[in-house]
């Protein structure tokens, strides 16, 4: 006899034969790390759900559309900044795949805008979005992913890991388990964990060290398009209101010709002293800064505004590799960028990779024995 878990909360006895008897893996979280374990898995015998507190898919590299605009409004392209993401980028289909040709710049405090350094490497992303980044690997695998399902509390039953999410109903049991979220939000769910051992206590320790920055995201709208020979601008001293700026007018099928949209990602400061401001006074004091870094008054009016704040959004610190698996043994793993401290989603996806290739290895062990 061996148990599965009801809707309402409750465990009930099932014989063995009712019982599917391949490993089955539990990932929290379809962004890049979540993809990333998912694609790695995608070859071994195991059965794979992902539960995804969103509608959508690839966390922070997020797409969105509105009034003929299509928008990566968190991360805004991925480089081929290693080896492994130059060669699976194309490997997931050239077809709508964008390189972005114009250069990120620099500019100060004082507003002064300098050429960047001219390193000849790609920015990615896809005329539909960068979202497609996780929706191309998941395509590539059998996974389950179940949207709009926020995990509240986790079981160990029996050696194995019993998800209760928010509307109490119960997803598992699963032999592995793979929580991806930001640090902060996979302490809160480690807490929420009913297992008595001093690996998860290690684990909630090693997690709650890491430290974030904030980032308030305003997007803003012209019906006009004017040339600039940048497709980014990043502030390198770090004390201007804006952080970057980027034309997602640059990017092949994102903005219809003739107008422009700016991605302002707010610095870290500005982000966290107006987080609950409305985004029209967001949006209006946003658009003050770029007319006034720009040099053109009429950026002070755009047609339209967006905006999407970040709590969590760059981790400015990793943890030891040691306290990041101490409970692999148990089935209980967790990965990010914030495992190697740093907010790239190659640097997501890797990490989620690598750690869904300890997975696939740890089934591959079980079956032998």
């Amino acid at each position: 006899m061996s148990q599965s878990s009801r809707g309402n909360g409750e465990l009930t006895e099932t014989t063995s034969n009712e019982v599917e008897s391949s490993f089955q893996v539990g990932i929290v979280g379809a962004g890049p790390a979540g993809a990333g374990a998912a694609y790695a898995l995608r070859d071994s015998d195991a059965d794979v759900t992902i539960l995804e507190k969103s509608g959508g898919v690839c966390g922070r590299a997020a797409t969105r559309r509105k009034d003929g605009c299509r928008y990566d409004h968190g991360a805004n392209y991925i480089k081929d900044a290693d080896p492994r993401t130059a060669e699976l980028i194309p490997t997931l289909g050239t077809e709508e795949l964008v390189n972005i040709d114009e250069p990120v710049w620099t500019f100060n405090e004082t507003g002064e805008i300098t050429e960047g350094n001219s390193r000849d490497e790609h920015k990615w992303t896809w005329t539909k979005g960068i979202t497609q980044l996780a929706k191309r690997l998941l395509a590539e695998t059998d996974v389950d992913v179940t949207h709009r399902t926020r995990v509240a509390d986790i079981s160990r039953v029996e050696k194995a890991w019993v998800l209760t999410d928010t509307d109490n109903t119960d997803h598992g049991p699963f032999d592995a388990l793979l929580i991806t979220p930001p640090a902060p939000q996979t302490v809160t769910l480690l807490e929420a964990t009913a297992w008595q051992d001093n690996r998860l206590e290690t684990l909630i320790a090693a997690a709650g060290d890491v430290e974030y920055r904030t980032i308030r995201t305003v997007v803003l709208h012209y019906p006009f398009m004017k040339s600039y020979p940048w497709y980014g601008l990043v502030n390198v001293d770090k004390e201007h209101p804006v952080g970057w700026l980027s034309r997602e007018e640059c990017k092949d099928g994102h903005v219809p010709d003739g107008e422009s949209l700016f991605i302002a990602q707010m610095s870290p400061e500005w982000s966290t002293n107006r987080y609950d401001d409305p985004v029209d006074v967001a949006g209006s004091d946003t658009a003050s800064h770029i007319a006034a870094l720009l040099d053109d008054e009429r950026y002070e009016n755009p047609d339209w505004i967006d905006d999407q704040g970040w709590r969590y959004a760059l981790p400015e610190n990793g943890i030891d590799n040691r306290a990041a698996r101490v409970a692999e043994s148990a089935g209980l793993y967790v990965a990010g960028d914030w495992i190697v401290g740093e907010g790239r989603v190659n640097k997501a996806l890797w990490n989620g990779y690598d750690t869904g290739t300890r997975i696939a290895n740890a089934l591959s062990i079980s079956q032998q024995v």
